[in-house]
């Protein structure tokens, strides 16, 4: 039995040596050929990349590191055949593990908190740009690259090639964190039925207007009204005009944060986030780094009446035109609830799923065709009353790539090679295909999504567009994203439950907010904890101070204007044209 454990340790020993001894220039071939393509380079160029990677990587081979980021196809590709592909190539050794976003935060906050090396790289949402570049526990990204880091930092990277590369930005000027994969939250609607002339028209004859793509809440809201309680039914299938989920979880959160006030209105004008005003309803001077609040009181807008006005909207819409349920479901839930079929318009969903939205019927997916076209179109959000031109229109998310000092340097080091050769030229056209998450303005405009547009739905029109850069992540007012983002979720769920109004809900939300970044404030002025970029809050005053002056937070408006809609295949010219 002895001699058997030795033998199977000796086993155990060669096939870890193998992967390791075999690394190297014809792996990277097999690879280039057989699952990089297509790629913006030639298989010449892919190589002379790849041989960059195994030079780099030969002081860690056989080193075994471990990085995260949440679950979505994207990452799945990453965890299950660029760490295969790596190794091989490399001879480094990748655990890519997948956890849900709220646990991704959670571990980054974990990390920060304790200084242990929990992962020696995580892709993160670039919204904690603001908390990065605050705590300068991450890495500066700029410096590492042209210092510590030089000597593994690939020089095809081509940072100025990633279309994130403002939002993970510091207010420093300096890079935090890489791009690797970037979604949009965008209007998604039914055009099939938007097309068919009996409901244009009696849609036309009930509300004065054209049936077409929303432009403002209140042809959202007509819309939403007309399918749900005046069509009700298409095909013997009960249909509804809206989607949503309203789960008392993080998630719900980061529903509002990411879009709902921002559509609404709530911010100022500025891009890529509001100034000095925030979605988030946050103040911040122009030319400061400290936030001076939340509440209207102190200059912040989120309990202002723009946020009131999301709130309400987003509760109201849920219960009268959403599908039964579905204020109980959570993010993961209501996204796969579409292709169930009965769903007509949602406000806003994120492309990140546009992957799985294009699975054949025969993965019981109701809207596409049965030659797997999509019966569906993604175009740009509608925009709130308060909404001004100038503004962020919704949310793009970039998860990226970002590095700790906790982690040791030869760690570090290599889980930077891998982050590299996640994004690089070699990989990442063939990854966009995969996953649909765009990094790369070059791989965006290559040919084959030329061929591939007609059947994603207007993904690769918007990513083309100059409309792109209206819609953002969360920017740099936000100081401290995991101590923050979880106040919403908590205040938001009291509302869906009857718990709190609107009103009295985002009283509370705001007035917690200014009590958390009070508590920053003194822990900056005290340790330099925030680097000295930390909340300094104004005094409070009456708000109608602050409501009566011009920009955010902004004084109640006309709610409910006239609806206006556009017709989507002229927004699709439009945005040809501009291109």
């Amino acid at each position: 039995m002895k001699q058997l454990k030795r033998s199977l340790g000796l086993i155990l020993i060669l096939g870890i040596t193998f992967s390791s001894a075999f690394a190297g220039k014809n792996e990277a071939e097999k690879w280039i050929n057989n699952e990089f393509q297509p790629s913006t380079l030639s298989k010449g160029e892919q190589m002379s990349e790849m041989e960059w990677f195994i030079k780099a990587a030969a002081p860690f081979k056989g080193m075994e590191i471990n990085v995260l980021s949440e679950t979505i196809p994207t990452h799945t590709y990453e965890s299950k055949v660029l760490t295969k592909a790596f190794e091989e190539i490399t001879g480094i050794k990748v655990n890519h593990q997948l956890l849900g976003e709220g646990e991704v935060v959670q571990a980054v906050q974990t990390q920060m908190q304790t200084g242990r090396n929990l992962y020696d790289a995580y892709v993160n949402d670039s919204d904690l740009i603001g908390t990065h570049s605050r705590l300068q526990l991450a890495v500066n990204l700029t410096d590492w690259m042209n210092g510590e880091g030089s000597d593994v930092t690939n020089p095809g990277l081509d940072v100025n090639d990633f279309m994130g590369k403002s939002f993970t930005t510091g207010p420093d000027g300096k890079l935090y964190q890489l791009p690797d994969q970037q979604f949009a939250n965008l209007y998604w609607f039914r055009k099939d039925w938007f097309d068919r002339a009996d409901l244009k028209k009696r849609f036309k004859a009930k509300y004065g207007y054209e049936l077409g793509v929303p432009v403002n809440w209140s042809a959202y809201e007509d819309i939403a009204e007309f399918f749900s309680n005046d069509v009700k039914k298409i095909d013997g299938v009960r249909v509804y005009g809206h989607m949503d989920y309203g789960k008392r979880a993080p998630d719900l959160g980061w529903r509002m944060t990411d879009a709902w006030l921002s559509m609404a209105g709530a911010g100022s004008n500025g891009l890529p986030n509001g100034v000095p005003v925030d979605e988030w309803g946050i103040r911040m001077e122009s030319g400061s780094c400290n936030p001076v609040g939340a509440s209207v009181s102190r200059g912040g807008a989120a309990n202002g009446p723009a946020a009131v006005y999301a709130i309400r909207k987003w509760d109201e819409w849920l219960r009268k035109y959403a599908p039964p349920g579905a204020a109980s479901y959570d993010f993961y839930q209501s996204l796969p609830a579409l292709s169930i079929g009965n769903v007509a318009q949602q406000i806003f969903w994120y492309t990140a799923f546009t992957a799985d939205m294009v699975a054949p019927q025969s993965a019981g997916n109701k809207t596409v065709d049965k030659n797997g076209k999509p019966l569906w179109r993604m175009a740009p959000s509608p925009h709130g009353p308060y909404w001004q031109d100038g503004m962020k229109l919704g949310y793009q998310d970039a998860g990226s790539w970002t590095l700790f000092k906790s982690t040791p340097v030869d760690r570090r080091k290599a889980a930077w090679l891998f982050a590299q050769f996640a994004v690089s030229k070699t990989v990442s056209l063939k990854k966009t295909h995969v996953g649909l998450t765009p990094i790369r303005d070059s791989d965006i405009r290559h040919a084959s999504f030329t061929e591939r547009a007609p059947n994603l739905g207007g993904l690769v029109e918007f990513y083309r567009s100059p409309d792109r850069v209206r819609w953002s992540p969360t920017g740099i007012n936000v100081p401290d994203y995991p101590k923050l983002a979880q106040i919403w979720w908590q205040q938001i769920g009291d509302v869906n439950s009857g718990v709190f109004t609107p009103q009295q809900a985002m009283d509370r939300l705001a007035s917690e907010m200014d009590q958390v970044m009070a508590r920053m404030q003194k822990a900056d002025e005290g340790a330099n904890v925030y680097g000295g970029c930390g909340p300094r809050l104004n005094e409070e005053r009456d708000p109608s101070y602050w409501l009566n002056k011009a920009g955010s937070p902004k004084a109640k408006v006309n709610e409910k204007p006239q609806g206006e809609t556009v017709n989507y295949d002229e927004l699709v010219k439009r945005w040809a044209a501009s291109n």
